[in-house]
């Protein structure tokens, strides 16, 4: 796999401009070009290509992640209202960062269309 922007904030190389949270597993931070009020994009600190390049080790970090986009919903003050978790695999995805990623959006009605 390449090596992209996502691998070098993983690494620490890069240090996003607005970071939400951070552990030893996962890296959070605001969108550049968010598509809602809150939009947050969380890595995992692990290289993974994509959730089909997974392999049966990752399923912590893959809970994690989900547990992490609870927190920052409470956090951002979205839980109650509801929000949506998006992550792209493969070619026809349209993914643009090859490097597993989620983002987690909300802060306002979502309409019923992806992307």
């Amino acid at each position: 796999m390449e090596e992209t922007i996502f691998h070098k904030m993983a690494k620490g190389e890069i240090v996003p401009k607005d970071v939400v949270y951070e552990d030893d597993r996962v890296l959070a931070f605001r969108d550049i070009h968010p598509v809602a009020p809150v939009h947050i994009v969380i890595i995992p600190k692990k290289e993974i290509a994509s959730v089909a390049g997974m392999v049966e080790e990752d399923k912590e970090v893959l809970g994690h992640i989900i547990w992490v986009t609870h927190v920052l919903a409470e956090q951002e003050g979205i839980a109650e209202s509801g929000y949506r978790i998006v992550t792209n695999s493969g070619e026809d995805s349209t993914r643009e960062v090859e490097y597993l990623h989620f983002h987690l959006i909300g802060g306002k009605r979502l309409g019923s269309k992806i992307g």
